[in-house]
Order: structure tokens, then sequence, then C-alpha cells
């Protein structure tokens, strides 16, 4: 096994031959295809029956087919991968967990060239170890393995005839029977990919699809299932007198487009807590342009009454009205957003440079939140829901599954 590092982030082990294989066979010029596979619960299991194996030597074929199809594919001139999420693997350094993530990556190197040693197959593996875009859904290890194996792009790969294999398909439980899929990144996978998906039940044992559920669906906000946007826009014009505007909504919701985009072009200020860091500074900030006759828009997520009260109390001692701007995006269509945002930096898309929140910033958003009501003292309630602004390309990209 040769092993290589990218980014500190994706792991890359090569067996025997495997780049070599593939890279002649692709001088052919002939259209390649793909076999990709999942690691852990798609080739294998645990020898001990723990849902994590204990070690490096705690493995055992996930079904007894698995290294003739292997082979077989290998035989009919298949470039074979393995491709999987290792989040429990750290490749970056950390003084405090330093033996522990060496014992796990160690492990994990073991185990794979035990795997592939019984293989003994040109297989490359690529194992995704941070939440970047190497991590399935994304198509950040796709386009490193075509780039491996001197493929140019996709156009290179009979997409047609390539095949993606893994457990996760968000698969619904069956009573009795198997329990639900712990997630839908592998079928979202292959989707964003552009090949044929299959759970190892199907592919390796012939079994009939189950029913599967997808917790985000991206294409319900395209085109005509889009849902209309409120009349928002109406209800801001050049400001002749000072006000102030409250964003409401979650992380990725829109709200700092939408000011860039609507309210900024008007004249409105804004300040923002991630750039000031503290409350204080904001109400400071806030302060000092509306006496200096400007209005501005607090662009946070004000989740809970609490905090909205700071802004209603404010405007009271400056006298001037206060509306608040609701964003409504669910979390998951927010968490979509931010990762789409984070990974394609534009200044379309991702003007101030931000990395990706962790998942809790949206569930805890979620669990903070209490909607608005014009009692606290609010002269307009404005909702926006979400609706995709950008070109076609941008579209497009959106469009895949990024969670």
């Amino acid at each position: 096994m040769v092993w290589r590092v990218l980014k500190e982030s994706l792991l890359v082990g090569r067996f025997g031959t495997a780049a070599a294989a593939a890279a002649a066979q692709a001088s052919t010029k002939a259209k390649r295809r793909i076999a990709a596979f999942d690691f852990d619960s798609t080739l294998i299991k645990s020898a001990s029956g723990k849902t994590f194996s204990r070690d490096a030597n705690d493995w055992k074929w996930w079904d007894s087919s698995v290294p003739g199809r292997l082979k077989k594919l290998h035989e009919d001139g298949f470039v074979v991968v393995i491709v999987s999420n290792q989040g429990g693997i750290s490749l970056k350094p950390d003084p405090k967990t330093v033996k522990s993530d060496q014992k796990r990556l160690a492990d994990f190197k073991a185990k794979v060239t035990a795997v592939l040693n019984q293989l003994d197959l040109p297989i490359s593996i690529y194992a995704a170890t941070s939440r970047d875009e190497y991590r399935k859904p994304r198509t950040g290890i796709w386009h490193e393995l075509l780039e491996d194996c001197d493929l140019e792009d996709t156009a290179s790969v009979d997409l047609e005839n390539s095949i993606f294999v893994g457990d996760a398909g968000g698969r619904e439980a069956v009573a009795g029977g198997p329990g639900k899929d712990h997630s839908c990144v592998d079928r979202d996978f292959a989707a964003n990919v552009g090949i044929l998906y299959q759970t190892p039940e199907e592919y390796f044992r012939n079994e009939e699809p189950r029913p599967f559920v997808r917790s985000f669906e991206p294409a319900a906000y395209m085109g005509e299932r889009a849902e209309p946007s409120t009349s928002a826009l109406e209800k801001f014009t050049k400001p002749s007198t000072s006000e102030i505007i409250m964003f409401c909504g979650s992380p990725g919701a829109g709200k700092s487009s939408f000011y860039w985009k609507h309210l900024q072009p008007l004249g409105y200020g804004r300040v923002n807590q991630d750039i000031l860091k503290t409350r204080e500074k904001c109400v400071k900030a806030t302060t000092a342009l509306i006496e200096e006759g400007t209005s501005i828009v607090i662009d946070n997520t004000n989740a809970d009454p609490e905090t909205r009260a700071v802004w209603v109390t404010l405007a009271e001692k400056l006298n001037v009205p206060i509306r608040c701007v609701l964003f409504t995006g669910s979390p998951k269509l927010c968490e979509h957003n931010d990762t789409f945002r984070a990974l394609n930096i534009s200044q379309e898309t991702n003007r101030e440079n931000r990395a990706i929140l962790p998942h809790i910033a949206f569930t805890g958003f979620a669990s903070r939140y209490r909607e608005p009501k014009i009692s606290e003292g609010y002269a307009d309630i404005i909702k926006v829901n979400f609706q995709f602004e950008g070109s076609e390309e941008q579209k497009k990209l959106w469009s895949k599954y990024w969670i």
C-alpha cells in the first residue's frame, strides 16, 4: 500500500499499481466504467457484530460474494475504487489527541491493507476525514479519483454503465426487519456524479429496493415547484428617515445575501455580530449610524424575544421605527445553503469567505427560535421565503446534494 494525504483531509491509499492500471486502460481512449464502493457496511462489516470495529482485525466480508464480484468487475475492465467517509479519523495534528488520532489512523490503514491484500486487485481507496469538499455527498473525491486515473473529466467516463454501491441510501425502517439508514449520502453522491446507485443488498444479494426518503430535496425549491417569494421587496425604498431593520432567521437563511442584493443599494448600513464579535459593539455601531442619519440593518439571527428586545429597546431610545424581516428557511435548507456558500466561494455566493458551520449551529437556532410577534414592538413583520437567485451555472451547482 502507498498512502498520501491531501489538504490534511483526504486520505488516499493505492494497492499495487491501481493508478497505473487505470491510466494504462485509459490510454485506449474508450470511455471508462467505474465501479465505486463504500467501505464499512458495504464491502466489510465487523466480525464481532459491533457497529464499529474494535481493532484492525475485527472485520469480515459483508457478504461472501464480495471478493468474487469485485474480481469480476476488474476482469471486465472496470476501474474499481473505494470511496468512504471516515469522520472518526483526524489528519490534522492536535497535541491534545495525538496518541488516539495516530492509533485510529494506524488501525484504519492496517484494516484496509488486510482487506486489499485478500482481494489482491489494483484498487485505490479514498477516505474523507473532514467536513469539506471531499465528504460525500460532495464530489471532491470523484474529481480526485478521475485525475488519479488520468481521466481528464467526466466526459471520459461511461457514466451510464458506472455504479456506486453504499449502505447510506435513506431507506425507511421495516417492521420486524432492517432499521432505518443512518443517512442518504451514498445515494446522493451517486446522483451528484450522475451514475447508478445500489445498496449492498441490491448489488450483492439481488434484493428488491426498499422505499427511501431524502431529508432534503433541492429540486423542491427550483422552477415551478419553488415556493413563490413574498412581496417583501415592495416594502423597501430608499429611506427618507432613519429606521432599524432587524433580521430574524437561521444561519444560511439568506440574510446577508438579501442585504447585499436589495438593501445595501438603497443606502442601508449593516451591523453584523460575526464581524463585530459582541452585541455591545453592535449596539454602539447602530447608535452611531442612526445618529448620523443612516438607516441600519441588524444582520444577526435574533432567534428569541429576549435577544430581539435589545433592538426594540434601542429603537425606542433613539426614537426610530423598527421593522422585522423574518427569513423562513427550514434548518435543512439553511444547512444546504451554508455548505454551498462555503464550498463555492465567489463574490456572488460568499463575498465574506465564510467557512462551513457545524451542524449544531442550525439545530441550536431551531431550539432557541420563537416566531416574532408584532406585540414585541415592531412597526411591521415582513416574511421572506427562500427563492434561489443566481446564474444558470450557480443554479445547477446549488441543485446538487450538499449535506
